[in-house]
């Protein structure tokens, strides 16, 4: 018995599994790069501390936010300063904060890029180049973001914090999961990966659900954040 191959039905196979596996990858990167999504709320009353509580001043050296953000060419990273702060917990748990953060400290820290290119882009989010102040984050107008805690909750086994995120004009309430310890003389904190939506405060620059015929000029609109935050005891 001979067997006939047919080339032309072997490469649209072989096609179909490379296409296949394609999409099963970027299904499997798009679910990663959405956990833990916040979905935005009202802002809410601050938290109080209790009479036992302890305060923190956050350490600005030692403390930081993470951010990333794609686009279909690629993505960006950087960093943004904590400018200030204090924490309030007993021995056992934060009970209330608020942070500020600095907005004109937005710097880029991708890998091969020029110092031109980092510092245009850099400008760009700022909100520094003439004509382009309000595309980002207008840090003239607005340069600093804050972040009040209303709470801290557990959902299934996971520590849950709860704030205020002012930016630029808007306030929204948001949840996201956290890692904390407390001992007599410092408080850590640092949050596990989140994504929130810029255009919930109004940063619509390059956004496909804001602006129509865009090709591939879009910028997503997630902005990957994580947070680290060191504070002493006063």
């Amino acid at each position: 018995m001979s067997v006939h191959f047919n080339t032309q039905t072997m490469k649209k196979q072989i096609f179909n599994v490379l296409v296949i596996a394609t999409l099963t990858l970027t299904t499997v990167g798009c679910k990663d790069n959405k956990e833990n999504t916040v979905t935005p709320g009202e802002a809410q009353e601050a938290a109080t501390a209790s009479e036992t509580a302890a305060t923190y001043q956050i350490n600005s050296e030692e403390s930081t936010i993470e951010w990333r953000g794609t686009k279909p060419t690629g993505e960006h990273r950087g960093t943004i300063d904590i400018q200030s702060g204090t924490i309030s917990a007993t021995q056992e748990e934060i009970e209330s904060g608020t942070v500020t953060i600095d907005m004109n400290s937005i710097s880029v820290t991708d890998e091969g890029i020029s110092d031109e290119d980092r510092t245009n882009l850099e400008n760009h989010l700022k909100g520094t180049v003439e004509g382009k102040e309000t595309d980002f984050f207008n840090v003239e107008k607005f340069p600093t973001a804050t972040f009040e805690i209303t709470g801290i909750t557990e959902k299934d086994g996971q520590k849950m914090m709860q704030g205020n995120l002012t930016l630029k004009e808007d306030t929204k309430n948001i949840e996201f999961p956290v890692s904390t310890s407390v001992n007599e003389n410092e408080v850590t904190l640092e949050s596990e990966t989140f994504t929130i939506d810029r255009t919930d405060w109004k940063v619509n620059y390059g956004s496909q659900s804001v602006f129509d015929n865009l090709g591939d000029n879009w910028i997503s609109d997630e902005i990957e954040l994580k947070i680290e935050v060191k504070a002493t005891k006063q």
